[in-house]
């Protein structure tokens, strides 16, 4: 009776360590995924191929995974490029500004009229 135990023990570490190994590879395309990268079909059939090389690659798609960000992309602009991206941002929010300042003036305007 205790062999049955035992081997129904072996089967079940065995079973786990196999779908924790599955779902440990799976780790860096769910991260891919949740960041929208561009790239997260080709992280995905990678990580499957780090699964029969034995995880070596494993790490690389971690960070692979990781570099990519929705807000910001890879995150590799030199600093004349981000200056002149929040120079056209305060452009345009300078713009709006001006505007929402018109639309003050002719409300006020309007009221002076009433009264």
């Amino acid at each position: 009776m205790l062999s049955y135990v035992a081997l129904g023990l072996l089967v079940f570490v065995a079973l786990v360590l196999f779908y924790g190994v599955i779902a440990i590879h799976d780790i860096p395309y769910e991260i891919s995924k949740e960041r929208n990268h561009p790239h997260q079909d080709a992280i995905h059939v990678a990580g499957w191929v780090s699964l029969f090389t034995l995880h070596v690659l494993w790490p690389f798609l971690w960070i692979w995974a990781t570099l990519y960000r929705p807000e910001r992309g890879w995150g590799f602009q030199t600093l004349q490029e981000q200056q002149r991206v929040d120079e056209a941002l305060f452009a345009e929010l300078q713009d709006k500004v001006e505007g929402q300042a018109e639309r003050i003036a002719l409300l006020e305007q309007k009221l002076e009229g009433k009264d």
